[in-house]
Parts: C-alpha cells; structure tokens; sequence
C-alpha cells in the first residue's frame, strides 16, 4: 500500500506466485483421474442397464465427482489464463473434492473389500480362479467379467490418487498463500 500526500490510498495488487511446473503435473494427473473414474462408473451404469438391474448410487456418484473435479480444472485453467488464480479459490475447491474422493474411496472399499458378496471376492473365486481360454462364448463372457474386476481395482486405485493429489493441491495453494509478501496488498 503507497500513500500519496493527498491522503488517498493507492492499491497495488500482485498476483500469487503458482509453482507451474507442480502445477501443470497435477492438473495432468487430475485430468486422468478424473477422466478414468468417470469413464469407469459411466460403463458401470451402461452394463447396469444392459443386464436390466438397479443401479448402486456409488455408480452416479462417480459420475457426478469425475465431472466436478473436470470442471474445477476447467475453472482453475480459466483463472491462471487470466492471472487470477487465488489460493482461498483452490483450497476451498479442493476440500470439498477431497471429502468427495474420500467418500467415494470408503464406499468403492465396501464394496469391492466389504462382508459377503464383495465384489474383489467373487472375482477371485469366478473370474481369477477360473480362467477360459479359445474361441467360444465362455471365453468372451470371461474376459468381460476379467475387464469388470480390473475396473473396480482401478476406480479404488484412482480414488486414492485423486485423494492424495487433493491433498497436495490443498497444502500447495496454503504454501503459496504464506509466501505471499503483505506489502502486496
């Protein structure tokens, strides 16, 4: 803050200095954990639908979250383009998404880990303990089966980066708010 002998104030206002390379490595990985969780539980709801059972509300969440965390960085792609990107903007945006990630990472843990029924056991016991091999219909249907275990391991391990990352992403916009000189204001 200047002041003039006039008695005005003249405010000088600089902008928050991001560390770009950190930064663009986790809008990279963002972007991939964002896009997989969203496909993976899009191709859930399809299969749902094919086969004419209920949808679990894990399947729309992940949905929902995947495209919420695309636009957060669409937002933030936005706001360093213009040179506005401030630290309470990313660490209130990244709180929320990492009680979304958390949610979606103890709720994908249910059930793929979870009592009877869990879907890491039944791949185990159907899919991992009895492959099929050649050219027949037991050989197809086992490799849809196989493709819809690996998706669940993946959705759980992209839970856990997307968490992480967040994390990351919180205590990185902290770290550039403290480094902030207060005589920029």
């Amino acid at each position: 803050m200047a002041r003039s002998n006039s008695g005005t104030r003249v405010i000088i206002r600089r902008g928050y200095y991001w560390p770009d390379q950190q930064l663009n490595f986790w809008i990279i990985v963002m972007l991939a954990t964002a896009g997989t969780i969203l496909g993976i539980f899009a191709d859930f709801i399809t299969v749902q639908n094919q086969l004419k059972v209920g949808i679990p509300w894990i399947f729309p969440y992940g949905v929902t979250v995947g495209s919420l965390t695309v636009i957060f960085i669409i937002l933030m792609l936005i706001l360093i383009s213009q040179k506005r990107l401030e630290p309470g903007v990313v660490r209130l945006g990244s709180f929320i998404l990492i009680v979304l990630f958390i949610t979606g990472l103890i709720e994908t843990a249910i059930q793929l880990f979870g009592p009877a029924g869990d879907v890491n056991g039944n791949c185990q016991r159907y899919v991992t303990n009895q492959p099929s091999t050649g050219v027949s219909i037991d050989t197809l249907a086992w490799l849809e089966q196989n493709g819809i275990c690996s998706s669940w391991m993946a959705a759980f391990a992209f839970w856990i980066v997307g968490t992480v990352f967040l994390i990351w992403l919180f205590i990185m916009a902290s770290m550039v708010n403290r480094n902030r000189d207060p005589d920029d204001y």
